[in-house]
């Protein structure tokens, strides 16, 4: 679809109507209005690029602070947060702070749901009880061929649900349709270029944007970078290997802590522990506070929120230490929830619908059981706490009701650039190598590297000193560091 059809002017010409914003949908995680001085619009766009005078529309929900320069404005700086499935209407506002600089700088601080993603034609395949029945029957992964069947049982219907609820759209929600919105979202904002700064999935959100419209990319980070050169298994894998890392490097650091750490002194000993855990919550689920229980699968889950960040380890051990030695399941569990999307009252946001949908649009593979099996003793390899969880994840896109073109984008950009892209050493979720891949995927001379020597998912909103420097050089005054910078 890249010779897509010349856009009506009911699109290009558009204006945005800005208005005072209300409070996140359930959808879009819910919370508070996020204040006076952020503004709401809906952006218009055809469904289907490739006719769209002819096109059902939809709306794409926008959230905007303006620039505090008094006279010194850059324009529009456009933020994806990742998943895919984000609300970015309901995280830059809570996000705001670590951008202050960047705002004072002469940027209006911008961000959306893309298509599929909360209020812009979001994707909910299941009910929230739905949703929540399926958390407590998670016991773990299939260990006999009864089990199989009742896993790809239910990975059939998740799929006739999601198209029962939302088929129209399942076709239109590759990231190519979302980066064609992003160019629509650029002209509303009245910039000649797109400023932009993507993570992790946002990453391949704005490398596919540079490939489509590579003179039209203004300044932009990519940070937790997406591999763009590895079928659906081998990114599967580099992150079962990238999680393990995370909770190596964890399991090191709490046990330098000594009789204060659950998990005891480390190495052997510590994987004992988390993984005699695991098998204890698979015939008996901890207890918690409310009526939900605490399942290996929602246990997995916690493990996985905990690593995607180092500020977020000192959580885990007290949550750790809470299920090992009060045998109850109350912070785990509230981990595992905070990373479902799911509210106090229950109630979910749709980034795991949405997230499913999105790759799944974008993504051609169809793997099989046997694929699973093929798979399984690499992943166990990579990952023996998460390794026979994260197999299974193969099967994501099975009896999908609509096939992506290729499990590779698009992302060469020759005469963009320069981009800047941030890579983490110890990202569980967007392992380092990704960000190496990018940079000679984009083409020679338009990836600028950065590395950041440290741990968790994303290296700008770490606070290294370092990076946010040559971040916000390269944003406001156009000077991007050398490739190669290394920052510890």
């Amino acid at each position: 679809m890249e010779d897509a059809p010349a856009l009506p002017a009911e699109f290009t010409g558009q204006t945005l109507d800005w208005t005072g914003c209300e409070a996140p949908t359930p959808v879009q995680g819910a919370g508070e209005a996020p204040g006076a001085e952020w503004e709401c619009a809906t952006l218009t766009v055809p469904l289907d690029y490739a006719d769209p005078a002819h096109s059902e529309t939809i709306g794409i929900a926008v959230v905007r602070a303006r620039s505090t320069a008094e006279n010194h404005r850059l324009g529009s700086l456009v933020f994806n947060f990742g998943g895919p499935g984000g609300s970015g209407v309901a995280t830059l506002p809570r996000a705001a702070s670590r951008y202050d600089e960047l705002r004072a700088g002469g940027y209006d601080l911008v961000s959306f749901d893309p298509r599929g993603v909360g209020e812009s034609a979001g994707v909910v395949c299941r009910s929230d009880a739905e949703i929540d029945a399926s958390g407590q029957e998670d016991h773990g992964p299939p260990r006999t061929a009864e089990e199989e069947r009742e896993y790809l049982a239910d990975s059939r219907a998740y799929a006739h649900d999601c198209a029962a609820n939302a088929g129209r759209l399942l076709p239109h929600l590759t990231t190519e349709d979302a980066a064609r919105d992003l160019d629509l979202l650029r002209q509303a904002l009245g910039d000649d270029r797109l400023h932009y700064f993507g993570v992790s999935y946002g990453s391949k959100l704005g490398a596919v944007y540079a490939h489509l419209f590579p003179g039209l990319v203004g300044r932009t980070v990519l940070d937790a970078v997406v591999d763009p050169t590895r079928d659906v298994a081998e990114r599967a894998l580099l992150q079962a290997e990238g999680f393990q890392l995370a909770l190596d490097n964890y399991l090191a650091d709490c046990a330098a802590d000594g009789p204060a750490c659950p998990t005891g002194a480390g190495g052997q000993e510590a994987y004992d522990v988390i993984n005699g855990l695991l098998a204890d919550l698979r015939e008996d689920p901890l207890p918690t506070a409310t009526d939900r229980e605490l399942t290996q699968g929602l246990a997995v889950t916690a493990l996985l929120s905990a690593l995607y960040s180092e500020a977020s380890w000192p959580h885990l051990t007290d949550a750790l230490a809470q299920a090992l030695d009060e045998g109850r399941g109350d912070l785990l569990l509230a981990a595992a929830e905070d990373y479902n999307g799911r509210d106090e009252q229950g109630r979910y946001r749709n980034l795991h619908a949405a997230n499913n949908a999105i790759n799944c649009a974008d993504f051609s593979s169809r793997l099989t059981v046997e694929d699973v099996d093929e798979h399984r003793a690499a992943f166990e390899a990579a990952s023996p706490v998460f390794g026979p969880h994260l197999v299974w994840s193969l099967l994501s896109c099975a009896n999908w009701p609509v096939t992506g073109v290729s499990d590779r984008p698009e992302v060469g950009a020759e005469g963009a650039g320069p981009i800047l892209l941030l890579g983490t050493t110890g990202d569980p979720a967007t392992p380092y190598a990704g960000a190496e891949r990018m940079r000679e995927a984009l083409g020679e001379g338009v990836g600028v590297l950065l590395t950041y020597d440290g741990e968790g998912h994303g290296a700008y909103t770490s606070g290294n000193a370092c990076v946010v420097e040559a971040v916000n050089a390269h944003l406001l005054a156009d000077e991007p560091p050398p490739d190669g910078l290394t920052c510890d």
